[in-house]
C-alpha cells in the first residue's frame, strides 16, 4: 500500500491577523533575510497575493518572485508589502550598548 502525502501550505495555519503578526514577529527577530522574506510570502499568499501586490505597488509575478526562496526584495518592495498587509515596521535596540559602542 503506497503511502499518500498532500502538499502542506502554511497560509492555512496563518489565517487570522494575529498569528500572521507573531510569524513576521519571529521572522524579524532572527534577522534572516530568507525567513522574513518567506513569511511575508506566506502572509501575502494567505490575505490574497493579487490584493497585496496592487496595493504595494508591484506586478503579481514580481511579488512571488521577491518572496521566494531564492528572491532578495527591494527595501521599498518589503515597505510596500508590510504597508500593503495593514503592518507597521518598528526598530528597537537589542540591547544595553547594542548600538555599536
Amino acid at each position: 500500500m503506497a503511502l499518500k502525502t498532500t502538499p502542506f501550505d502554511a497560509t492555512e495555519y496563518f489565517d487570522d491577523a494575529e498569528s500572521q503578526a507573531e510569524l513576521l514577529a519571529d521572522a524579524f527577530e532572527t534577522g534572516d533575510a530568507t525567513y522574513i522574506a518567506h513569511a511575508l510570502g506566506v502572509i501575502a499568499r494567505a490575505r490574497g497575493m493579487t490584493a497585496v501586490a496592487k496595493n504595494a505597488g508591484v506586478t503579481r509575478e514580481a511579488l512571488y518572485k521577491a518572496l521566494s526562496e531564492k528572491g532578495d526584495p527591494r527595501l521599498s518592495t518589503l515597505l510596500g508589502v508590510t504597508k500593503a498587509l495593514g503592518l507597521q515596521l518598528e526598530v528597537k535596540p537589542i540591547g544595553p550598548g547594542s548600538l555599536g559602542a
